[in-house]
């Protein structure tokens, strides 16, 4: 299983929130780049990194901080947060990005998300499937949809998509453990489906110790994201080595 710090930009700072709450906003460090580089010494290979910025106002806006980061580690990097036109997505790439991740537009504008898995490839476009009681929330999670999760999920997978990042927003930086049960429904329900690409489903939001994390190895997640608890030293990148070297 894939370990995926999460670095959340505003004003260029990385910043964590909870429940995706803009006034709970934390600032862990004026460097995004000094936390990067961390990472890259205890040998983590990924980034998730989020323009907390660019998803309030609904284009990209810290890519920046995106180039800054690709130029300076070997971070194989997903960027998301306010990609919305075919030029957000340009930019995004030629920032760095190895993947982008599509949350509201998924939702959206289908067409044009759509496109983007066919122009650019399943290996490259991850869907953003973020819920609240099954239900897919859109806009920074400023908004709940009438989209049901696992359908939701389906529709795309039948159009290739095989990445697919789940948060529970009731669950995000709340650190109280990540959404087993719903995870594990996920997978069962269309881990075996006769797609074009199987899921890869990357968990996300409430991981608060190491010992999670090989709990959701054997459900089957195919990675995890990790903010909060890395911030708050309740899982330490030394103990993140270690699981990536023995795993």
């Amino acid at each position: 299983m894939r370990i995926i710090p999460a670095i959340d930009i505003i004003d260029g700072k990385c910043v964590r929130l909870s429940k995706g709450d803009y006034n709970t906003k934390k600032i862990y460090n004026e460097n995004p780049l000094e936390v990067a580089k961390e990472f890259e010494a205890h040998g983590i290979r990924y980034l998730h990194l989020v323009d907390l910025d660019g998803a309030k106002s609904r284009h990209i806006v810290n890519h920046k901080v995106l180039e800054q980061i690709a130029s300076k580690t070997n971070l194989k990097i997903d960027f998301g947060g306010g990609l919305k036109t075919d030029d957000d997505l340009h930019i995004a790439f030629e920032s760095g990005a190895n993947q982008i991740t599509g949350g509201s537009i998924a939702v959206k504008d289908r067409e044009t998300f759509t496109g983007w898995i066919e122009d650019y490839g399943s290996d490259k476009i991850i869907l953003g499937a973020d819920a609240l009681d099954e239900k897919v929330a859109v806009s920074g999670w400023q908004e709940e949809s009438k989209e049901e999760l696992l359908p939701f999920i389906k529709s795309y997978q039948e159009k290739g998509i095989q990445y697919v990042i789940c948060t529970d927003i009731s669950k995000d930086g709340m650190l109280e453990g990540p959404s087993f049960d719903l995870y594990k429904k996920i997978i069962a329900s269309l881990g075996s489906l006769e797609v074009k690409k199987p899921l890869k489903l990357i968990a996300s939001g409430g991981i608060s110790t190491f010992h999670e994390l090989p709990k959701l190895a054997e459900i089957g997640c195919e990675g995890t994201i990790i903010g909060k608890a890395i911030y708050e030293n309740r899982i330490s990148l030394k103990q993140l080595e270690n699981y990536i070297l023995t795993a």
